[in-house]
């Protein structure tokens, strides 16, 4: 039969063959100046990407996934699995309601997709062949929930025996799964395969509970050089909103560290840190959309369009208005401060 940990490994072969990438990103879901989603704007971006980042989380937080409707959620699952198949690249899809019953509704929906597109109607084989390899979910929303709560609403997915990703995302849901409840999941659920953290405070990686095997990614920001596991630290790689505008960086970050070049990591860490910190300080005004997003739609239009960028009209947001062009101006800065701007935009 074997170990819990040992199908888990087994299971993360077969779904990434090419092994985990220590690098994930949430792709921005661009729109048009109609709030029409904009998917070549999305495929010129993912191209700028992907010869630094293998790992996508398609919808997201900072791809509006929490506020994407059903038909806008299946335009960009749709596009995002059409690229990964292209490019052979990682894809996790995510399906983030804040109750239960949507969650499993919105898996079945995604898992009718890929068997739509791959003519598999078995749902691992499915996965594999659209090269999908799991599906990301939450804990219900709530901030007066049990941990008791929590763990059988967790169960309740993971007894499909679907490959899963935990998101500890607290911002959203107003509740952490804890240490304890990880660790118990992890012990009985060999598809329960990863583990992204967004909270900030990484209760469960620092807790020193057994993972299991299950690979654990940060996804809050900044101070990245001091995470990971061959840095001394307890992550095995990041899941990141802002490798939507520092791509190329943060792969610096991960490959210096782990290819003992730490003084490297640290510097360029330090002025990524630095600009994103100053950025998202930037966006608490804005009345729609979450940070995660509005902050990196901010950065990303410089590395669209260069240093010029401030004089475009500001990205689009699912919400229906555009990013301020005082926020464009002072992110701009931010960016030259730290020594970020880039010389071209990857559109120009």
């Amino acid at each position: 039969m074997g170990s819990i940990p040992s199908k888990r490994k087994n299971l993360q072969e077969l779904l990434f063959p090419r092994g985990i990438p220590p690098l994930w990103c949430p792709p921005l879901t661009h729109f048009d100046a109609a709030r029409r989603i904009d998917l070549k704007r999305m495929e010129a971006h993912l191209a700028w990407m992907m010869p630094h980042v293998k790992g996508y989380l398609v919808p997201g937080s900072t791809g509006d996934g929490w506020d994407l409707d059903d038909a806008e959620t299946e335009t960009v699952v749709r596009f995002a699995v059409d690229m990964a198949r292209k490019k052979g690249v990682c894809l996790l899809l995510g399906a983030l309601r804040k109750k239960t019953a949507d969650v499993t509704a919105g898996i079945e929906h995604f898992l009718d997709i890929l068997r739509t597109l791959t003519g598999k109607t078995d749902p691992l084989a499915a996965l594999v062949a659209s090269g999908v390899s799991g599906f990301t979910v939450c804990p219900p929303a709530g901030a007066g929930l049990d941990q008791a709560t929590i763990r059988a609403a967790l169960e309740i997915i993971l007894d499909k025996g679907l490959p899963v990703a935990l998101y500890q995302l607290p911002q959203v849901t107003g509740n952490e799964t804890a240490p304890d409840s990880f660790a118990g999941l992890a012990a009985r659920h060999p598809n329960l395969i990863l583990f992204k953290d967004s909270s900030g405070s990484d209760r469960i990686a620092l807790s020193g509970v057994d993972a299991g095997g299950v690979f654990l990614v940060r996804g809050a920001e900044g101070d990245y050089a001091r995470w990971l596991r061959s840095a001394g630290g307890p992550y095995d790689g990041f899941l990141l909103s802002t490798a939507n505008s520092f791509p190329a960086g943060l792969l610096s970050v991960v490959d210096g560290i782990r290819e003992g070049r730490l003084a490297d990591a640290v510097r360029i860490s330090t002025a990524l840190s630095g600009a994103v910190a100053e950025v998202f300080a930037l966006v608490g005004e804005i009345p729609c959309g979450n940070a995660f997003t509005n902050a990196n739609k901010a950065i990303e239009h410089y590395m669209a369009f260069g240093p010029g960028a401030a004089d475009r009209e500001g990205p689009m947001l699912h919400g229906g208005i555009r990013i301020p062009a005082g926020i464009i101006a002072a992110a701009g800065e931010a960016l030259r401060r730290h020594g970020l701007m880039p010389a071209k935009g990857y559109l120009e």
